[in-house]
């Protein structure tokens, strides 16, 4: 087994969404403002809930003017961070974790089985965090995540997606 990091700061992920981190072709991010967190603190093929890997990632919320964009209209005069957004977090991070296995494709987010959202991100939030728990990678000619994710504003766990499904996907020739 090759060894890979287990940690990636927010330059490494402004790489990773110019398509330099893992090659062209292959799984990138979302740039900033669409980039949901500012840091992979921890990235690993075994562990998690279910003993298939995990990965972890943090976004810094009070003061962050980089969402601002969203707080600003979602809603006026009760600004929260919106659920969809806390979703997609979860779909980055586990096309990331395809990415950084070494699988080739561009990702895609598939589908959630259930998403349950107990609370809500406020712009006083401190910090978020994101846990994604794999329950199966699939790396033949179809590459696919199915996980589990949760976000954790300020230590409380607030919103919980079962049954994520994100593929990668090459590019046909003459497409």
């Amino acid at each position: 087994m090759t060894s890979r990091r287990s940690s990636f700061e927010f330059e490494d992920l402004l790489e990773c969404g110019h398509g330099r981190l893992f090659g062209p072709g292959n799984a990138q991010l979302p740039l900033p403002p669409m980039l949901m967190f500012d840091r992979i603190s921890h990235v690993s093929e075994d562990g998690g809930a279910h003993g298939k890997g995990q990965i972890r990632a943090e976004l810094a919320v009070a003061g962050n003017e980089r969402l601002d964009w969203f707080f600003d209209c979602h809603f006026e005069g009760d600004p929260v961070m919106p659920g969809c957004l806390g979703l997609d977090a979860l779909w980055q991070l586990t096309g990331f974790y395809l990415g950084w296995l070494g699988a080739p494709g561009r990702g895609r987010a598939l589908g959630v089985g259930e998403v349950k959202f107990s609370n809500m991100v406020l712009k006083s939030t401190k910090k978020v965090e994101y846990v994604v728990d794999m329950k199966r990678v699939i790396l033949r000619k179809l590459k696919l995540a199915i996980a589990d994710g949760t976000l954790i504003a300020d230590g409380e766990p607030i919103y919980t997606a079962a049954d994520m499904r994100v593929g990668l996907f090459e590019r046909e020739e003459g497409a």
